[in-house]
């Protein structure tokens, strides 16, 4: 009998060559063995091979499908990681006119004597000037940051690796969301940190799923997206927030709080939770999605007395703010290009969104309209995986739904029907048309 490895070399050779594409359904193994003169089990082997190659995945009822040509997601979700010439999956927003105003803001930098100052190093701290601008754009709903209880990161991932390194041991356990942002699961594991999926509702994370978790094993911190939470868009209301500040405080455990997308909010995202347990509160914010990614800086306001241990975190990362960021951000916050750029991509958030309601009518679609991303459950028989590809096979990328999933088992069985679109990078004729494609794609049994 032939290895079934060399067997499935050749079906990965098919794949490989486009003979076998995407979303295609590979027959049944019964099927499969008796077309090849193999016993059920060698069959049974060689789409386990596949399945272990990330080359096909298995449906349960349904069968095995081609699986589109794949990176890890979380780097998908940071950097341009596909040819699809429509890509769902990166989430910069950008809007016309944005790099004239940033390029107004800049010019005094340039100047020999300005420029010196501004390629120097700069401390976790930062400069008084950056503490002091950040603090007023961070203000929000009564609560104003002490500028002195701010740090600063390269970048809002940056800011998160450095506070959940500063307040968890390696194989401390961290809860989060059931569904998270893919990058804190690498951060996690790249810091040694268990993530622990806690039960949500329409309003995000469940304080009674907090306690419940802690009660079983206990946590070491807890890492949230209160207001817009990436994927599903929802905002926890006033008392959901002071709900969960009071069960923090009972359980005595830190909190991560990610807020990258409450600009869109205004003063209508809530308060931080540090406003509520600001002694254990790290929030994390940066300038990424409210100026652009080339060119950023991530923010952490710490609790009082913990800005030595989290700068130290920040320093032995490597994670620490560049100068010529630092004065950058000072520059647009003071002069108000960062206020005109929010103003302009909230309404941008708006439009796109509108577009996400016109074009996927009659789907189940969880879209918050302030948001630049929707979160979708597809159609049955449809499942991710071979929804992503019939998607990429029409050149167009979204992220699937278990890529947010932390912890696997019930989590990533909940999202497999599940996928995230990301409404920011693409051009608007270009988002409408790939909408639309998707929803014919949605409509098409696979």
């Amino acid at each position: 009998m032939e290895d079934y490895r060399r067997i499935a070399d050749r079906i990965a050779a098919d794949i490989a060559t486009g003979r076998l594409r995407p979303a295609q359904r590979l027959p049944p193994q019964r099927v499969f063995a008796r077309r090849h003169g193999m016993a059920a089990s060698t069959a049974a082997r060689v789409y386990g091979e596949l399945v272990r190659r990330g080359l096909v995945v298995g449906e349960v009822g349904r069968g095995t499908f081609v699986r589109a040509a794949r990176v890890p997601t979380g780097r998908a979700l940071a950097e341009p990681a596909t040819t699809a010439p429509v890509n769902l999956e990166l989430n910069y927003p950008s809007v016309p006119g944005q790099s004239e105003l940033l390029a107004a803001g800049l010019a005094s930098l340039l100047r020999p004597d300005v420029l010196a100052e501004a390629t120097r190093t700069a401390p976790a701290t930062g400069t008084p000037a950056a503490r002091e601008a950040v603090a007023g754009l961070l203000a929000t709903g009564g609560w104003h940051p002490d500028p002195e209880r701010l740090l600063f990161a390269g970048n809002a991932r940056q800011a998160i690796a450095g506070a959940l390194a500063a307040v968890v041991p390696p194989g401390g356990r961290v809860g989060v969301e059931r569904l998270t942002y893919p990058l804190v699961k690498e951060i996690a594991s790249r810091l040694g940190i268990v993530l622990v999926p806690l039960a949500m509702d329409e309003q995000g994370l469940r304080p009674d799923a907090l306690a419940a978790a802690h009660r079983s094993t206990p946590l070491s911190a807890l890492y949230v997206q209160p207001t817009l939470h990436n994927p599903t868009s929802a905002t926890t209301g006033e008392e959901r927030r002071r709900q969960l500040a009071d069960a923090l405080r009972s359980l005595g455990l830190p909190v991560v709080e990610d807020r990258i997308w409450a600009f869109l909010c205004g003063r209508e995202g809530g308060r931080p939770l540090a406003a509520y347990a600001p002694e254990r509160t790290y929030v994390v914010d940066g300038l990424s999605k409210r100026v652009a990614p080339g060119l950023t800086v991530g923010f952490l306001v710490v609790p009082e007395g913990r800005g030595d241990q989290v700068a130290e975190a920040l320093r032995s990362g490597g994670w620490t703010a560049g100068r010529f960021a630092l004065e950058a951000a000072v520059r647009w916050i003071g002069d108000g290009t960062v206020e005109r750029l929010v103003t302009v991509k909230q309404a941008d958030a708006r439009e796109r969104g509108r577009l996400v309601v016109e074009h996927l009518d009659g789907f189940a679609v969880r879209a918050d309209p302030r948001a630049y991303f929707a979160w979708w459950e597809l159609p049955r028989p449809w499942r991710a995986d071979p929804f992503v590809a019939a998607a990429a096979d029409r050149g167009i990328a979204v992220t699937p739904g278990p890529a947010f999933a932390a912890g696997g088992g019930g989590a990533e069985s909940a999202a497999a029907g599940c996928v995230r679109l990301g409404l920011a990078s693409a051009p608007p004729t270009e988002l409408a048309r790939a909408l639309r494609t998707l929803a014919d794609v949605a409509r098409t049994p696979p």
